[in-house]
This record gives C-alpha cells, sequence and structure tokens, in this order.
C-alpha cells in the first residue's frame, strides 16, 4: 500500500473553528480525522458519477505499476501503452528513458506519477497529472 499524500488547504476561521468544536466535542478525533470523514462523504456522494467516468476513460482504479520487462514488452511487439490510473502509477527506477519515450504514449494520472526525474522530463509533453 503506498503511502498516504499530504494535502494543503486553506479553510475560513470560521469553518476550522467548526471543525475545531466538532473535535472537542468528540465527534473527530482531530481535525485530520474530519477533513477525511468530509472527504469520504463527498466521494460516496458522488460514486455513481466516478464509476461512470471510469468506465468511460478505460482508467484503472488503485495502483498501477510498470516494470523495465513490462515496457520491453510493448517494444518487442512494437506497440505504446496509454496509461490512464485513478491513484498511483510507478514506474521503476531501472527503466531507460529511451525505453519509455518508445513505450509510453501518454500517462493521465488522477492522483500520484512516481518516476525518475529522467523519465519525466522524456515524457514531460505526454504527462497529464491533477
Amino acid at each position: 500500500m503506498p503511502d498516504n499524500e499530504k494535502l494543503t488547504i486553506n479553510l475560513s476561521v470560521v469553518d476550522l473553528g467548526h471543525i475545531d468544536l466538532l473535535v472537542e466535542e468528540g465527534f473527530y478525533s482531530n481535525r485530520s480525522d474530519f477533513i477525511r470523514a468530509a472527504i469520504r462523504a463527498q466521494l460516496n456522494l458522488h460514486q455513481e458519477a466516478l464509476k461512470q467516468a471510469t468506465l468511460r476513460k478505460s482508467m484503472v482504479v488503485g495502483v498501477l505499476i510498470y516494470s523495465r520487462s513490462d515496457l520491453e514488452k510493448y517494444l518487442a511487439a512494437n506497440e505504446k501503452v496509454a496509461i490512464r490510473v485513478i491513484g498511483l502509477v510507478k514506474l521503476a527506477d531501472d527503466i531507460p528513458t529511451e525505453l519509455a519515450a518508445h513505450t509510453i504514449d501518454s500517462i493521465i494520472v488522477h492522483g500520484v506519477l512516481r518516476c525518475s526525474s529522467e523519465v519525466r522530463k522524456a515524457l514531460s509533453g505526454r504527462i497529464s497529472e491533477s
């Protein structure tokens, strides 16, 4: 399981005060607990829309890891891969930039992309992160 990602948000002092009051009253253990609960509630509220968007865009939900040998198979078959993920994309550290450039058509990731800085630079025009 990948590490949690940190997120910075700006809140009004009134919203923050309300959160602190709920924490003080015992509804949540801390501010982060409240924010995680609020995010989960919104994701559950929009679950069907997320499911439809995922299907429509043929996206993988979760963690997708590509090794050097995975990309070598695409190269041998003279194919390119379009990577679309909600979650985490990990390109192994031993993937040469030339191999990535020849085999990866595009990367769309709603979440986190982890790869070497050299591969990221080689694919810079093909990567969309949000």
